[in-house]
């Protein structure tokens, strides 16, 4: 068993170091062209800035071991008054910047050098905390509150988090420890969480260790994730990459991602928490996205999906060594719903199952969500889909007396390990078809029409996120 797990961790670690390269020679994403000096350069946001400032001109110093907290907070709070007079933007120049938490504002960029790394705090004095998501209705890790994110911001317009593949290191680590040992006072911090926001740019980074989650826009709209590397030990817990929740019109494209979680989890609050707030996660775009996550999904949708998850397009993805491509996560007493699901051009290497709808996911925030309130869970497509050396083809579990309805499952090859489960198909309280699938699939996703190929739905139509266009803008130093 030893050598099994000893052979295991070498194959995942020769498949980061070979990805790794590959997209360091083909980086999609958000481009940033840099001159010659750090006082002026060029990259592309969703919007441009009329003054600029560097995190220097407010005392931050940079050798790794002065916090620049107070910097940041100083810098931001100076450009904060040019919201209405063309906003601004602060550059953080080369070396590494220690921080706690700091608060964003509006119609501002912060942009990090190629060079540049935040250094999260490990000083817990460093991180506020505050009260927890109300559609939650308590921290994800404990009762009660939870740490501030490194880069937070709340009731914002227009802000762009950018960098020349700059790098943000949470120095995860103590935080995993505690997590582990049961020693956590609040819910561990993410890297960046945007609250209660629209028009929301992040793009062009590397962000590595984080304490917990990476990316967490909530209650938001019209946010674009792009061009993102996500880097966590893939036994690092709950390091989940890029977690949209309870948002409307969000892209997330061209970004790669190994970690400890799910590489993108879909969600909308847990439970009667959930169910109150009431704010569904719809119009949702992942496409180009490469994923390794040894022991979870590539795209998880939910469990704490109590507000509703819906319109959700999924398209050319890459999945790596993973536990699953695409999971529906839920349970009695989430009620909300999964409806409107389209993922298509897939690729999977090496995984335990291509897809997994489990019923039975549990997790509760409390004893007193409500056991009537039951999951929608219906039309689900999935097509165009190729798979090698997968363990087990599918594992699709509904509800007693609350089946998941309308999956379909089109122009799919699922090519299995040398040891394959015997049972490929387990289904139990779904219903749906299937056309053009190998293996056949179970009884429960009959072949519709044998004789003619039928294709899974994907929307033609654009959403408005789609609409959002990056400019070229520049940054020059003004020195205070």
């Amino acid at each position: 068993m030893g050598s099994l797990k000893t052979a295991k961790r070498t194959q995942v670690i020769c498949i980061i170091l070979l990805v790794g390269i590959i997209i360091s020679l083909n980086t999609n994403g958000v481009e940033s062209r840099k001159a010659r000096n750090s006082d002026w350069f060029e990259y592309s946001a969703i919007s441009c800035r009329a003054h600029s400032a560097s995190l220097e001109e407010f005392g931050g110093v940079g050798d790794g071991i002065t916090s620049n907290t107070k910097a940041f907070k100083a810098a931001i709070d100076h450009l904060s008054r040019f919201q209405s007079e063309g906003g601004s933007q602060l550059f953080v120049p080369p070396g590494k910047w220690l921080t706690g938490s700091f608060n964003l504002t509006s119609h501002f960029t912060l942009f990090l050098h190629k060079d540049a790394v935040l250094l999260a705090s490990q000083d817990e004095k460093e991180w506020p905390v505050i009260e927890p998501l109300p559609s939650y209705g308590r921290g994800r890790d404990t009762e009660g509150g939870r740490y501030s994110s490194l880069i937070f911001g709340t009731n914002l317009t227009d802000v762009v988090i950018t960098g020349d593949n700059g790098t943000i290191d949470g120095q995860g680590e103590p935080w995993w420890r505690k997590f582990r040992a049961g020693e956590l006072k609040y819910t561990r911090p993410y890297l960046i969480e945007i609250m209660y926001s629209q028009n929301i740019q992040i793009s062009n980074l590397t962000l590595i260790n984080s304490p917990s989650w990476n990316v967490h826009p909530v209650y938001s709209s019209s946010v674009i994730v792009q061009g993102i590397t996500i880097l966590a030990p893939v036994t690092s817990p709950n390091t989940d990459g890029i977690n949209p929740d309870s948002c409307t019109n969000t892209r997330i494209e061209d970004c790669y991602i190994v970690s400890g979680d799910d590489c993108v989890a879909v969600k909308s609050g847990w439970d009667q928490y959930g169910i109150a707030y009431g704010m569904p996660t719809k119009q949702l775009i992942i496409r180009r996205l490469t994923c390794i996550s040894p022991f979870s999904a590539v795209i998880a949708l939910g469990s704490e999906m109590s507000g509703g998850i819906q319109d959700v397009r999924a398209e050319d993805i890459t999945a790596i060594d993973s536990e699953s491509g695409v999971r529906i996560k839920t349970a009695v007493g989430r009620g909300g719903f999964v409806k409107d699901i389209y993922v298509r051009r897939m690729t999977m290497k090496t995984m335990k199952w291509a897809f997994w709808i489990t019923g039975s996911y549990g997790s509760h925030p409390d004893n007193n969500y409500d056991p009537h309130a039951l999951p929608v869970i219906q039309n689900i497509n999935y097509r165009d889909m190729v798979a090698e050396n997968v363990t087990m083809a599918a594992r699709l579990e509904g509800i007693a007396g609350d089946p998941f309805t309308g999956i379909c499952i089109s122009n799919v090859t699922i090519e299995l390990t040398n040891k394959p489960k015997k049972l490929q198909w387990n289904c139990t309280d779904i219903t749906g078809i299937s056309s053009g699938v190998t293996p056949k699939p179970c009884e429960l996703l009959p072949d519709h029409e044998p004789a003619k190929a039928t294709e899974c739905n994907f929307p033609d139509n654009r959403l408005p996120v789609e609409n959002m266009e990056v400019q070229m803008c520049s940054y020059k130093a003004n020195y205070l």
